[in-house]
């Protein structure tokens, strides 16, 4: 008697060699055609009918997209660096500090010429 493991093994191998397919779903194969969509071309002055789902798609797809793009511009802005920059300059102004810089009026550096 083999060992459980073995027999699990030659039975997927077993499996395996007599053909059998788990995911393919039956014995329906859609051979390649060439053709973009498997749809050949019209002839010169047909239009190409949409299918009934074909709209609800576009509309579905391009509104889904639509409505990220919305939500992702108004996104409340919640990073760990602006909170930090808010509390800082809190804390500072608190203390009575300036959080901005201004040059002092003993500056070695020439002003820039314009």
């Amino acid at each position: 008697m083999l060992p459980s493991s073995a027999s699990r093994v030659l039975r997927r191998t077993a499996l395996r060699s007599n053909g059998r397919r788990f995911a393919s779903h039956g014995e329906h194969y859609n051979e390649p055609s060439g053709w973009m969509f498997g749809e050949k071309p019209l002839p010169p002055g047909q239009k190409r009918v949409k299918e009934d789902w074909e709209n609800v798609w576009y509309i579905g797809m391009i509104g889904g997209m639509g409505f990220a793009g919305l939500m992702l511009y108004y996104k409340p802005d919640t990073s760990v660096q602006s909170w930090a920059l808010k509390e800082a300059k809190e804390r500072m102004e608190a203390r009575g500090e300036k959080y901005q810089y201004e040059p002092s009026s003993s500056s070695t550096t020439p002003p820039a010429s314009s």
